[in-house]
């Protein structure tokens, strides 16, 4: 029989966890050939959450959870449960029911077929805003543009992995971890299935706009150093752009044509203090990642779990 071990980062979402794990003992009580076990993360939630998750714990062996010290971030509770899975495969999924249960037996099918990672694609509903559909769009422009992987839009953290791309993840150790680009770098047979997101069950979003952004600058530099590039070839262009102002300029003294005015001078200001203040900003996002990847601390620490007690 093979093991199945879900992972599922949760904060804040103690009106979710009771309904996601009904949902998963339902899809593998019609998949008999697997055994399973899930993980739950908590992120340092403020809810009741840690409160549910022991509960549901003591009513049933497969349910094991990870609970940190404080609040390390969705990405690094997924690093967290990743770490301590022991199976032969593991789906990685949210906890507020926007990712189907009901697709695991197709994942589990792909697996089976040889395929080592079967990720997920969103389809974009009619409901989504205009906003929301463009800036997705806009960013896995960005990332595919300036990284050397390719993410398709609309992948989430919604995947299955082998394995051996299991052991590949445990391998690294990385301060700004962005699975969804890892994943795709380690390489591996991969396949993807497209999926409607369905409403949370419970609870609201906990990506924020600024946590969105913040997201977006963390995928783009973390694969690439094309940024750095662009900013040099474009202070280069500019550069020479302004040489072509010089002979206007000398023309313009020599003949007595020059024009007095702090208007032009301030626009020219402004643009290339800007000009600058990016440039600088996107050499200090590399530096910063450089610094606290020297550091050396770890990417979370666990207050307390029941996983060392697996049946």
């Amino acid at each position: 029989m093979k093991h199945v071990v879900l992972v599922v980062p949760l904060y804040n979402e103690e009106g979710n966890i009771d309904a996601l794990l009904t949902s998963i003992e339902n899809v593998f009580a019609a998949l008999p050939a697997y055994s399973y076990e899930v993980i739950l993360v908590d992120d340092g939630s403020r809810d009741n959450s840690l409160q549910v998750v022991k509960q549901k714990a003591q009513q049933d062996p497969r349910v094991k959870y990870i609970s940190f010290s404080r609040n390390f971030g969705h990405q690094n509770a997924l690093k967290a449960g990743l770490d301590m899975a022991d199976g032969d495969c593991v789906i990685s999924m949210d906890a507020d029911m926007q990712h189907p249960p009901s697709l695991i037996p197709t994942m589990l099918q792909h697996w089976e077929a040889g395929f080592d990672v079967v990720y997920t694609v969103r389809q974009e509903g009619a409901d989504l805003s205009a906003f929301k559909k463009r800036s997705s769009s806009t960013f896995y422009q960005i990332l595919n543009w300036l990284s050397e992987i390719d993410v398709e839009q609309g992948t989430p953290d919604f995947r299955l992995i082998g394995r051996n791309v299991l052991n590949e993840l445990k391998r690294l150790n990385e301060y700004d971890l962005f699975f969804r680009g890892l994943v795709k770098w380690v390489g591996f047979k991969q396949i993807s299935i497209p999926y409607q997101q369905e409403e949370r069950f419970s609870g609201k979003s906990k990506y924020t706009l600024k946590k969105m952004m913040r997201f977006a600058l963390q995928g783009i530099t973390s694969f690439s150093i094309r940024p750095l590039y662009a900013a040099a070839y474009l202070g280069f262009a500019i550069s020479l752009l302004s040489l072509l102002y010089l002979p206007y300029a000398l023309y313009s003294y020599y003949f007595g044509r020059t024009i007095s005015g702090w208007a032009s001078v301030i626009v020219t200001i402004a643009f290339f203090g800007g000009l600058q203040l990016t440039i600088l900003g996107i050499i200090g996002i590399y530096l910063g990642k450089l610094f606290m990847q020297s550091k050396g601390r770890p990417l979370y620490i666990i207050k307390e779990t029941n996983l060392y007690e697996r049946s």
